[in-house]
C-alpha cells in the first residue's frame, strides 16, 4: 500500500513539473493573447487580434474584423520570427508574411504580394499592455503611405 501511494505521489509531481515546465512557454512572449484595435467607429465595426503560441518559439496571429457594414473577415498566418515567409491564410490581399525581431520590444512585419512588400513596425508599450503599429504601405505605382493605429490588451 505505502508503494502505491509513493508511485501516485510520484506521477503527481512528474505532471506538476511537465505542466510548470510548459507554463513558461506559454507566457514567453509579451504579446500573446488578444488585443482589441482603438477606434471611435460606431458598432458593428471591431477589430481584433489574436497572438498564440506556434511551434518551437513561434506565434499564430489571427485577426477577426468587422467592418461598419457588419461584413466579418478573418485571416492569419505563423511565424517563427525568422524574417521567413509564410503563407497567409483567408485575405486575398496579402500572400505571406514574414516577421523579424527587430528588438524586446519592436517587431517588423513585411505583408507580401507579388513583388510588393507592405511593412509594419510593431511596438509594445513597456507595460505589456498596448502596440503600436506603424503600417508602411507602398501602392502599385511606387507611392508610399504611412497610417498608424493603436490596440489595446483586452483582460
Amino acid at each position: 500500500m505505502h508503494k502505491i501511494k509513493l508511485i501516485g505521489m510520484f506521477g503527481a509531481v512528474i505532471a506538476l513539473a511537465m505542466t510548470a515546465a510548459g507554463a513558461p512557454q506559454e507566457s514567453s512572449n509579451p504579446r500573446f493573447g488578444k488585443w482589441k484595435l482603438k477606434s471611435d467607429r460606431p458598432a458593428p465595426y471591431l477589430n481584433i487580434m489574436t497572438y498564440e503560441p506556434y511551434g518551437d518559439g513561434g506565434m499564430r496571429i489571427t485577426i477577426e474584423a468587422t467592418n461598419a457594414k457588419g461584413e466579418k473577415r478573418k485571416w492569419g498566418y505563423v511565424t517563427l520570427f525568422d524574417g521567413k515567409y509564410h503563407p497567409v491564410t483567408g485575405d486575398s490581399r496579402t500572400e505571406a508574411s514574414a516577421v523579424e525581431v527587430v528588438d524586446a520590444r519592436i517587431n517588423k512585419i513585411m505583408n507580401k504580394t507579388g513583388e510588393r512588400v507592405n511593412v509594419i513596425i510593431n511596438v509594445l508599450s513597456e507595460d505589456g499592455n498596448t502596440i503600436k503599429n506603424e503600417y508602411r504601405n507602398v501602392d502599385e505605382d511606387g507611392n508610399e503611405t504611412v497610417s498608424h493605429a493603436v490596440y489595446e490588451r483586452i483582460r
